[in-house]
């Protein structure tokens, strides 16, 4: 897919004076920005800094405490089906492989004639066409990941969030997620995700947005955030210091 025949219709993503409150703490807190489309996203920050709350609230699988999330002018709910999110803790259907796709595409409404040929593209993909009729539940976390992401994908979203894809993966299983995630890229998949790993941003980030505490502190491009980043939390953050 060609980014720039096919334009995203989904983008631009608007948050607007975006806060979320619970159990009386302030988790995100009056944040601003806007994302275009044609470069990934890597949302960056320690932890509890408010990365995953924050794609969830952008995917509508939560609904802010007061601002907005707009993609393209719609609600993350009017936007549906463009949108698919990847979670940090895979979880899948006691189902082989092949099944866990095929039980999305159904679900979704894709007529049964098309699932097969669809099935079989998600999992040559993933890197997982020889392990189709395994349990998924007995993959390795990178196999189960690679799962997650192809069964999102094979309903050709225009926008893929991703929370801590590679989280307690191995430099293998990583890279491979990795190698899922570029492509989508190529494909003209509008790439959002989440890491605490600051080498994972240096090798996919075109831009970044650096939270700390609920608050957006940095929202720049990867060039210039990790050349001159312009606060003292970040620039500590990327001296590996631990921030409060």
């Amino acid at each position: 897919m060609d980014k720039a025949i096919e334009p995203n219709r989904v983008m631009p993503l608007e948050v607007l004076d975006l806060s979320y409150d619970a159990g009386g703490k302030t988790l995100l807190n009056k944040l601003d920005f806007r994302l275009e489309d044609g470069v990934r996203t890597v949302i960056l920050g320690p932890n509890g800094a408010g990365k995953s709350l924050l794609l969830r609230v952008c995917h509508g699988l939560l609904q802010p405490g007061s601002g907005s999330v707009s993609w393209a002018g719609r609600t993350p709910s009017q936007a549906g089906r463009e949108l698919a999110m990847v979670f940090q803790r895979t979880v899948l259907l006691r189902r082989t492989v092949a099944d866990n796709i095929a039980h999305t595409l159904a679900i979704m409404g894709v007529p049964r004639e098309q699932r097969s040929s669809r099935i079989d593209t998600a999992l040559k993909e993933a890197g997982l066409s020889e392990l189709e009729d395994h349990p998924a539940r007995t993959l390795s976390g990178g196999e189960q990941q690679r799962l997650s992401i192809a069964r999102a994908r094979v309903l050709r979203p225009r926008v893929l969030l991703l929370d801590e894809p590679t989280s307690n993966l191995d430099p293998g299983a990583t890279a491979a997620v990795e190698g899922m995630i570029r492509a989508a890229d190529a494909d003209g998949t509008r790439i959002i995700m989440t890491t605490h790993d600051i080498l994972q941003a240096r090798r996919l980030a075109d831009e970044v947005l650096f939270l700390h505490r609920g608050g957006l502190l940095e929202h720049t491009s990867a060039s210039e955030f990790f050349a001159e980043p312009k606060t003292d939390e970040a620039r500590r953050f990327l001296r590996g210091e631990l921030l409060e």
